[in-house]
């Protein structure tokens, strides 16, 4: 169950991420197709790819529970032609996979693949399908390829989605006649990185505290100091292991640099997937039980073998891998929190970037101790013994776990509409979870790895703060507080078993396009796109604490009709409003849901696939000012007067 789990954080997190996009990269894969012709009847299909070096993609016939086969799926198989005999393939290559446990097969820089058909009809003039297939290097896409075999000796053409005319009339509805375009050159803000940054190094000093990590601190630098005669070389090599623990996180983001150069898109489509939202919420429950006792997470243990045993090698190589297995060994603790900074910044609009800096100060905060010590060594004999401190902390992380494992069910049931998290039940639970959190600090009752002790008073202290929260959450729960200390976090407040959206407010707010505008132009007000979204927590921030501030809402009730836009809903749109948009590129998009027509108006007309993202307009669509993306309060009452003012120009 440990690999498994393994397994699927990393196909959730890599391959996963991959496939959202796969439609518009750039894949490492060339194909090319040819045809023999053995009779009137019958043909071989041939198969043939180019593959960039040190990529591989997988065999049709490599074993089950390792990487994903490529398939070939004809078209009109069995009334038109039929298959003879199995496919044949080219070179492969067969190695053994740590992580699945099972012989892999896979082509390496050329793929071939020869499949012969009968054809069951004398008018086929050719052969039409879909590969689909897994390539991999340091991340696995999922790639699709259509193909079309000629058997008249005249080139056939893959079949291409024709646009009708409705799909014509309803992509010009999509693309604003604007003026005043101006106003969008040079409109994307540069992303603070801050945040994250903090966090990040946050998480790392957390992960110091796990038993996993904590012990390894003093016998490690005792180890560089007691090792060299010289202790200024004992120092050296001290910083020099903390230098590679920084530098191992930072290369555990590089896959995500590899997708987000091909699809900048696919990182952010983590905060709006359900599966994967889901997946995450599922994961979290078994990393919270692993941190209450009830099993223990960890890598194979073949690389933590490995890992050691190349440790032992002297020199620079030597300390890199000692940082390799710290990694390794210390993934049980380390790799939930690791988890929870991947999903925080992949769900972002800041793409690989943010991870990186967050996976870097996670990997500073572990590193600092080791240099610290190493330059103060007597220092050491101050660190507070190892002991049921810290089997407090992993359980209280346990139980942080199971909250943060409840944001990513709420993200998939928003975008969803499944209505089986509104927001008294998400914050119900979370009464639930700090309340039974307060109690286990208290002692009230143990779990099983806990030993039995006297209650310290930084125990006392955190279980007071923590029953003060549940406190909080309760007030909120009942009405009495809107819990601005965390907007943003729980489901918006009209998404309520009590409340229908807008019941609270007193805006005027339109989720389609063509109403907000008649109604703007009926009471002659101007119109702010508000392109949003139901995982969206800085939407959320903005609609519950700056909204609701009185000179912001005066001016947005008196003059402004707001039109919410959300680009993650997946709710189908009526048939006869789904069409096909294709792309300057050539490729065609389906647009079946309302969040693909929203998110599609915005990347055409502004080129950004950042929410919030918001526009000041007239009714005939003349921009106000520059869009606005999340801004503090000040920052955004000024945008409202600039762009009001503007309009009485």
């Amino acid at each position: 169950m440990r690999k498994l789990l393994v397994v699927l954080l990393l196909l959730t997190g890599i391959s996963g991420f991959a496939q959202l996009g796969n439609q518009e990269m750039n894949e490492p894969v060339k194909w090319f197709y040819k045809v023999e012709k053995i009779s009137d009847t019958d043909f071989n299909l041939i198969f043939k790819a180019t593959i960039e070096r040190d990529w591989h993609v997988y065999s049709q016939f490599t074993k089950e529970g390792g990487s994903l086969p490529m398939t070939i799926k004809f078209e009109n198989l069995g009334t038109d032609y039929e298959l003879v005999g199995i496919a044949e393939e080219g070179d492969t290559y067969t190695e053994y996979n740590d992580i699945f446990e099972v012989d892999e097969t896979f082509f390496k820089d050329e793929l071939f693949v020869k499949q012969r058909v009968h054809l069951l009809k004398g008018d086929i003039k050719a052969i039409y399908g879909k590969l689909d297939y897994q390539v991999c290097k340091l991340v696995c896409i999922n790639g699709s390829e259509d193909f079309a075999f000629s058997l008249t000796g005249q080139k056939a053409e893959v079949k291409k989605k024709e646009l009708t005319q409705h799909d014509i009339e309803e992509a010009d509805k999509l693309e604003f006649v604007a003026k005043n375009t101006h106003y969008l050159e040079g409109a994307q803000k540069e992303k603070s990185y801050w945040e994250v940054f903090v966090l990040g190094f946050i998480g790392g000093f957390i992960a110091l505290l796990t038993p996993c990590v904590f012990p390894i601190i003093p016998l490690t630098v005792s180890f560089f100091t007691k090792r060299n005669e010289k202790s200024s070389k004992g120092k050296a090599n001290a910083f020099l292991y903390g230098f590679f623990i920084v530098l191992i996180y930072l290369l555990l983001s590089v896959p995500f640099h590899v997708i987000d150069s091909m699809n900048p898109d696919v990182l952010g489509n983590i905060s709006t997937n359900a599966i994967l939202n889901t997946a995450f919420f599922v994961i979290f429950l078994f990393f919270a039980f692993s941190f209450f006792g009830y099993y223990e997470i960890t890598l194979p243990t073949s690389w933590s073998n490995k890992m050691d045993n190349a440790s032992s090698v002297g020199g620079i190589v030597g300390i890199f891998f000692m940082a390799v297995t710290l990694a390794i060994v210390s993934f049980s603790c380390t790799g939930p929190i690791l988890g929870s900074l991947l999903a925080g910044s992949l769900a972002s609009d800041g793409g690989a970037m943010l991870l990186t800096v967050g996976m870097g100060a996670f990997g500073l905060a572990l590193a600092l101790p080791f240099a610290f010590f190493a330059l103060f060594p007597n220092m050491l004999k101050s660190l507070p013994k190892s002991g049921g401190w810290m089997t407090t902390t992993k359980v209280v992380l346990g139980f942080l776990e199971l909250a943060f494992a409840l944001k990513f069910l709420s993200n998939a049931d928003l975008v969803m509409h499944w209505g089986i998290l509104k927001r008294e039940i998400f914050v119900g639970i979370w009464v639930v979870i700090f309340v039974l959190l307060t109690l286990y600090i208290f002692g009230v009752y143990r779990f099983p790895h806990d030993g039995k002790g006297k209650i310290s008073k930084g125990r006392i202290g955190l279980g007071i703060v923590t029953g003060v929260f549940a406190v909080y959450l309760a007030l909120g729960l009942f009405g009495v507080n809107k819990l601005q200390m965390l907007s943003g976090f729980p489901p918006p407040s009209f998404y309520s078993i009590f409340k229908d959206k807008g019941e609270e407010s007193d805006l005027t707010v339109f989720q389609d396009l063509d109403e907000g505008l008649a109604y703007a132009k009926e009471h002659d007000k101007l119109v702010m796109l508000d392109f949003t979204g139901w995982a969206c927590v800085n939407c959320r921030k903005v609609e519950e604490l700056i909204w609701t501030d009185p000179e912001v809402n005066k001016i947005l009730k008196d003059r402004i009709v707001i039109i919410s836009l959300y680009t993650d809903d997946r709710m189908k749109l009526p048939e006869n409003e789904q069409f096909k948009y294709e792309y300057d590129n050539g490729s065609v998009k389906e647009i079946e849901t309302v969040g693909d027509k929203w998110s599609t108006m915005r990347y055409i007309n502004f080129k950004t696939t950042s929410q919030p993202y918001y526009m000041l307009m007239t009714t005939d669509f003349e921009y106000l000012n520059k869009p606005m993306q999340y801004e503090p309060l000040e920052a955004y009452l000024e945008w409202l007067k600039e762009g009001v003012t503007n309009s009485e120009r």
